[in-house]
């Protein structure tokens, strides 16, 4: 069993755009510029912008965070969004999701300049990642993708199964691994609630991703001997023990799980910051095509 580490993989992704953007400033040209809309208060959305931001300032990227009250109106979301759309400056547009119930998800995604659509949820996105276009790819199934592609996993002919259909990592994980590409190429079972023979499905599966969350979800009985698993489920889970007062959890039984696999991700240390390598990444691409150079 080999730990698919998400901090060699990410620091290698960010060492890289670091010295990239060295060379852009270096050349008299501006660093790519990630702009942030947080609503509300929620914890873990807290956490997830801070990193965002954190990050950005590690490799030289210059950063904006937008903060709203959750009870924010929709319409002055939107005109946040559309002033950051027509500001020449600012290269990527992240909304943190969730939103509150009374905002539109699909509008304020929809209202993204898609040239700025750093998270890849935008229909265009979405739809020349279908056809194989080259696109902005949602961060966190992109993320995935580096991590297999860093560690020369070799995808192609093999079975994944991946589990949770979700628009933000399950169909578009799904679309990446049956893709012409390397990694890709596999041959791919897109399961969800309503699947009836998963554990028959999951025990054929040369490579699972695990996307549902729900806590310890995949145990050791539904995973065949050399498989891969990738568990992408973010859970706080109340520890006592710990200082913050909760434990990260995947939706994978790690401790018992993990003997039988040839590579698996850790929760944490794994997926979660992949996804931030795959945004800042997106982010770069996105500077270098809307300022052309």
């Amino acid at each position: 069993m080999q730990l698919l580490d998400g901090k060699v993989v990410s620091q290698a992704v960010k060492n890289e755009l670091k010295e990239k953007t060295r060379l852009l400033t270096q050349a008299g040209k501006k660093a790519p510029h990630l702009a942030a809309i947080l609503i509300g208060n929620d914890g873990a959305s807290e956490t997830y912008v801070a990193s965002k931001i954190k990050n950005c300032e590690e490799i030289g990227f210059k950063s904006s965070l937008f903060r709203f009250d959750s009870n924010v109106e929709e319409a002055i979301v939107i005109a946040q969004i559309e002033a950051l759309n027509n500001d020449d400056d600012v290269d990527g547009i992240l909304v943190q999701l969730p939103l509150p119930k009374h905002i539109s998800e699909e509008k304020i995604i929809n209202i993204i300049n898609p040239a700025k659509d750093v998270d890849g949820f935008h229909p265009s996105s979405v739809g020349k990642m279908v056809q194989g276009l080259p696109s902005f790819l949602p961060a966190t199934p992109f993320g995935i993708m580096l991590m297999l592609q860093h560690y020369k996993i070799d995808t192609a002919g093999k079975h994944a199964v991946v589990i949770g259909r979700s628009n933000i990592v399950g169909r578009p994980m799904s679309i990446l691994l049956s893709a012409n590409t390397n990694p890709g190429n596999c041959t791919v079972t897109l399961c969800h609630s309503r699947t009836q023979n998963l554990k028959e499905l999951c025990l054929q599966a040369d490579i699972i991703v695990a996307a549902l969350g729900k806590v310890s979800f995949l145990t050791a009985d539904m995973v065949k001997q050399g498989a891969i698993v990738i568990d992408v489920g973010i859970t706080r889970v109340a520890d006592s023990s710990k200082k913050s007062g909760f434990a990260i959890k995947g939706d994978v039984d790690f401790e018992k799980l993990a003997p039988k696999t040839s590579f698996i991700t850790p929760v944490p240390g794994g997926v979660g910051l992949m996804t931030i390598a795959g945004l800042l990444k997106n982010t770069y691409n996105a500077c270098v095509q809307n300022n052309r150079y």
